[in-house]
């Protein structure tokens, strides 16, 4: 596969352990939303499920195709109400463990697709 050297450059996940998640430099403890553009945003919420419309706002007004929840306690399942919330904007959703939503993130953003992944590190 060639490079090409006109592609848009993308957000990328370098590394993730113990508690955090690393882009580029940055080491980030706390939850976050990061976009395909590498756009950084701090979320109130401690846990998926305590997502609330302040945490959501922004990330569905971007109109994204898919969003990527992941934890570092593993695969959950989220309320109806926030299942709805995604829905109904007919934006794809996926919720898993912290290390598949980093490499699935990375794998859409290279791609060139419009995702943004709410990552829960600790």
């Amino acid at each position: 596969m060639g490079l090409d050297a006109a592609a848009p450059m993308t957000a990328q996940i370098k590394g993730y352990a113990d508690g955090e998640v690393r882009i580029g430099e940055q080491r980030l403890r706390d939850p976050f939303a990061l976009d395909a553009q590498g756009t950084i945003t701090p979320l109130t919420a401690r846990h998926p499920r305590a997502l609330d419309a302040a945490d959501l706002a922004p990330v569905l007004d971007a109109r994204p195709e898919v969003v990527i929840i992941g934890w570092a306690g593993g695969q959950i399942f989220l309320p109806a109400a926030q299942r709805h919330a995604f829905l109904e904007r007919r934006i794809g959703l996926e919720v898993m463990a912290l290390g598949p939503a980093c490499r699935t993130f990375n794998l859409l953003a290279a791609d060139g697709r419009r995702v943004v992944a709410l990552l829960f590190p600790t």
